[in-house]
């Protein structure tokens, strides 16, 4: 299965516009893809706006409904039917963007 990555970032890119930047890369990065990174006025969170994640076209939806997070992202790719060995280390490689933010913030 190929995956599509894209991401909907404000110019220039806030908090979490990066956290969802370094989600895609380290996705493209793990799936041997490439994400794009497209900008917009619009603010619409985990929609057709900034800040947003799209798999395959589909926005990933966080959980508790502000921030996505590693378990999200694998949550919605488990949805898309990858599953087994290619999602091995996914998890860790997802916190390395997190880490990175939460480390700035601090």
């Amino acid at each position: 299965m190929t995956l599509k990555i894209l991401v909907i970032s404000q110019q220039p890119p806030g908090g979490r516009c990066t956290l969802y930047a370094g989600y895609a890369d380290a996705l493209a990065c793990h799936f041997e893809t490439r994400a794009e990174v497209v900008f917009s006025a619009t603010r619409d969170s985990h929609g057709k706006g900034f800040p947003s994640l799209l798999l395959n076209d589909r926005a990933v939806q966080p959980e508790d409904g502000a921030i996505l997070m590693p378990a999200d992202i694998t949550a919605a790719l488990l949805a898309l039917g990858i599953s087994g060995e290619i999602m091995a280390g996914l998890g860790e490689t997802l916190e390395v963007p997190l880490e990175r933010i939460l480390g700035q913030a601090g």
